[in-house]
């Protein structure tokens, strides 16, 4: 089916199956503040499968007036990844872009820093705008969602993994007992469970595997997670970073203050908590910053939080694709973030030229 005319902007979608295979049973759940905040979706990039799945069905029942356009591959949209012009428009396309798409490869990574294992994640991609983020060097000149819809290939690739590990043999640095899984190591799970069930079915999931545990990083405050019963099967990352220089880099993601002031309430709520201190800038200035947050935090957190506490610091590291994208839609950023008069060089694995 060739892709809808873009004058069809605000009608309903184009159906690449019944209509009637739309309507769910039951409402969709309304589109929560935050939701609406993030997201004023208008158009949604399919593959026919994804689209077709329970889950690809659920998401576009929760956005029925955004125009489905079917293509071929969710890594190659022309006018999205292609199209220089988009850099200028990068936190419109985030607010109004979805993509739906399988995913193919379903293997688990060692990692062996916050996490044993790098998780097949349900997501890539991202809301908010963060400009440091390493997930656009990939995507060229967009960095929409793409939610995988084969959830369910996912959750049970990863039951067979669990399994083959067994029990962990030995204490490390990530966990004295569990195997712990990054589930989100391309996009943020918090962001993503308000346009889906992915995140919910994965910590569903992590809590009935006792020798394993869930984990990712997040820049947002989701209370809607709150209601999940984790029981302790999933750490969240809270990634926090001196206030000033988040209002400039971390772009559309929750204030510092509120997802330090979180932190109380996950840990009741059957999370573990963590911090990400990340990435950690180096400009005039930066270690009274970081003291004035480190003093702020122990001011704010309950003991309850910091008795199962750990902490893991990231240095920035810039690329400079991305810091030609940047140029584009937000070139204040970049004045922090690019200083290779002062910064170490480094290719990274996949050929690109980094600083950091």
């Amino acid at each position: 089916m060739p892709p809808p005319s873009r004058d069809g902007a605000g009608q309903h979608q184009e159906s690449l199956f019944p209509v009637g295979d739309l309507i769910p049973e039951a409402e969709p759940a309304a589109l929560s503040q935050d939701a609406a905040r993030l997201l004023d979706v208008r158009e949604i990039h399919a593959e026919p499968e994804a689209a077709a799945s329970p889950r690809g069905r659920q998401i576009l029942a929760r956005f029925p007036q955004a125009r489905l356009i079917e293509v071929d591959s969710h890594w190659r949209i022309p006018h999205l990844h292609g199209n220089q012009g988009n850099a200028e428009r990068w936190v419109r396309v985030k607010t109004e872009t979805l993509v739906l798409g399988v995913r193919k490869t379903l293997t688990s990574r060692p990692n062996g820093r916050s996490a044993d294992w790098i998780a097949p994640g349900a997501s890539n991609g991202c809301a908010m705008a963060c400009a440091y983020c390493y997930v656009p060097r990939r995507k060229g000149y967009a960095n929409p969602i793409t939610i995988f819809t084969n959830i369910d290939r996912i959750v049970a690739s990863l039951e067979r993994h669990v399994a083959g590990q067994g029990r962990k043999p030995q204490p490390n640095q990530c966990d004295p007992a569990c195997w712990v899984y990054d589930i989100g190591e391309n996009g943020d799970c918090s962001v993503d469970a308000l346009i889906c069930d992915n995140t919910a079915d994965l910590i569903r999931a992590f809590r009935c595997w006792p020798t394993a545990k869930a984990s990712f990083a997040t820049k947002f405050v989701n209370r809607g997670l709150l209601a999940l019963d984790p029981r302790g099967r999933t750490r969240i990352r809270f990634s926090v970073m001196p206030p000033e220089d988040a209002r400039l880099l971390d772009i559309r993601s929750s204030p510092v203050t509120e997802r330090i002031a979180a932190a109380g309430d996950f840990v009741e709520a059957g999370y573990e908590v963590h911090f990400n201190l990340s990435p950690v800038v180096l400009r005039p200035g930066w270690e009274a910053a970081w003291t004035q947050l480190l003093q702020q935090m122990d001011d704010a957190l309950p003991p309850a939080v910091k008795t199962q506490a750990a902490a893991e610091i990231i240095l920035l590291t810039h690329n400079q694709d991305l810091h030609e994208v940047n140029l584009g839609w937000h070139p204040r950023a970049e004045d922090l973030l690019w200083r290779p008069d002062l910064q170490q060089a480094k290719r990274s694995q996949n050929g690109g030229h980094n600083v950091r």
